[in-house]
């Protein structure tokens, strides 16, 4: 080998080592990057589940509040039908009044008369006292000088017993009249006064209920308040965290395009490599041939073999197993739904193999897609990224480079998996996080 082709070979060489150890740094900053994204993303989906929750309690406050106002309107309602009950037997009670004092008028008569009687009764007593204690009716018919006198002064007697008789009968009426008269009036008024104040306690009920509930829409309204002030809190952080993402996903991108370069300087010092190494095979050769003509001209030069798969620029199928499904729309049970990729259904632990070589610039959990490797290749000038998912075990880190066909993982059932399955994508650019860039695998592997 001349001078030239060692020097060239050692140059070689130490391109590619370090085109090795520089992707480490940039590719783990990935990793912290996409780490981030998942983080943030969770604090969204948490900030998301707390402003529905908000919501809902707003709405169920919003329901109770309409209930209260609704019983606040039906106790005004009460109230103004009890006053208005109260203010007819207030009437009642006037109209009363007035009559107890049209009343009083006529028990103020029948009260002088019982006292007229009664003074003329006493009177009559003291005439009786002074005639010696009674009076003789008999004596005094018997006094009679004739039979006429005997009929007059017995008429005279009877008119006077008579009188007597009818002062008694009207003085015990009146008192009865006037002792049922004084019993109505009293019954009566007592009857209305425990009416109002029956209406004033239960009007006093209302108002305290209804300044019961208008506490209580004073305190929802302070809450409705508060949730409101802490949903629109939350939904100033989700906010926030929606350009802390939009912020990630850009630097995400500026990582994805950084390492993409590395992998393409990295795949042109192989290609170099390669064609170094096979001028300096072609140099050997002539070499080789050169003194084999000086020895033995009639022997056949042999043309250099070098490996037809070495830099192949085709992807090749990443694990053995059944087609299950293929790029485009589908469901599974949780509605209509993009399928970024193609799933191959083996048993658990399948190897998985690097599709084409590349660089490792994901290896870890994200999300729904669980255990997931992600490759960054650069194919004949064109970045690519592939993604492998749901994978049950992981067997290279983050800034490994790997080679076509080397195992990068086992099959498994991790994340949002409906069985043990690969899902496969094949990105053309580098992998940006939101998957727009995701073409069908078919056409791209053999």
């Amino acid at each position: 080998m001349t001078t030239l082709s060692k020097f060239l070979m050692i140059a070689l060489s130490a391109v590619l080592a370090l085109t090795m150890f520089l992707p480490t740094a940039n590719a783990d900053k990935l990793s912290d990057l996409e780490k981030q994204k998942q983080e943030v993303q969770q604090k969204q989906s948490e900030l998301n589940s707390g402003i529905q929750q908000k919501t809902n309690e707003i709405s169920q406050n919003q329901t109770t509040l309409e209930k209260i106002i609704a019983k606040i309107r039906e106790l005004d309602n009460q109230i103004i039908e009890t006053q208005t009950k109260i203010d007819v037997v207030q009437a009642e009670i006037d109209q009363t009044k007035i009559e107890i004092d049209e009343l009083r008028k006529s028990i103020e008569e029948l009260e002088r008369k019982i006292a007229e009687r009664e003074e003329l009764l006493k009177e009559r007593a003291r005439a009786i006292q002074l005639s010696g204690g009674s009076v003789d009716y008999i004596d005094v018919l018997l006094g009679a000088n004739s039979f006429v006198d005997f009929i007059d002064r017995f008429s005279a007697v009877n008119i006077l017993i008579e009188a007597d008789r009818e002062i008694m009968r009207e003085q015990a009426a009146d008192k009865k009249l006037l002792a049922e008269q004084k019993a109505e009036v009293e019954t009566k008024l007592a009857e209305q006064e425990a009416a109002k104040a029956e209406l004033v306690s239960l009007k006093n009920s209302l108002d305290a209920q209804k300044k019961e509930q208008a506490q209580l829409v004073k305190d929802l309204k302070a809450e409705q308040e508060r949730l409101a002030k802490e949903k629109s809190s939350l939904q100033a952080e989700h906010a926030e965290t929606m350009n802390i993402n939009a912020d990630l996903e850009k630097k995400i991108g500026a990582e994805q395009a950084r390492l993409a370069e590395i992998a393409r300087k990295a795949e042109e010092a192989r290609l170099a490599k390669e064609a170094a190494a096979r001028k300096a095979e072609a140099q050997r050769q002539a070499a080789a041939s050169k003194a084999s003509a000086a020895s033995a001209p009639a022997a056949t030069v042999t043309q250099a073999s070098v490996s037809s798969n070495a830099g192949s620029s085709t992807f090749i199928v990443p694990a053995a197993g059944r087609f299950t499904s293929g790029f485009g729309g589908r469901d599974i049970g949780d509605g209509a739904e993009s399928h970024l990729g193609m799933d191959i259904a083996n048993s658990t632990g399948t190897p998985i193999i690097a599709a084409a070589s590349g660089m490792v610039s994901f290896a870890g959990n994200m999300g729904g897609y669980g255990n997931v490797v992600i490759l960054t290749h650069s194919i004949n000038g064109q970045t690519h990224a592939t993604v492998y998912a749901h994978l049950n075990s992981i067997n290279v880190s983050v800034g490994q480079s790997v080679s076509q066909g080397q195992q990068v993982a086992g099959m498994g059932n991790t994340g949002r998996s409906t069985g043990t399955h690969l899902h496969f994508e094949i990105h053309v650019g580098p992998w940006n996080g939101a998957r727009s860039n995701a073409v069908n695998p078919t056409p791209y592997i053999r």
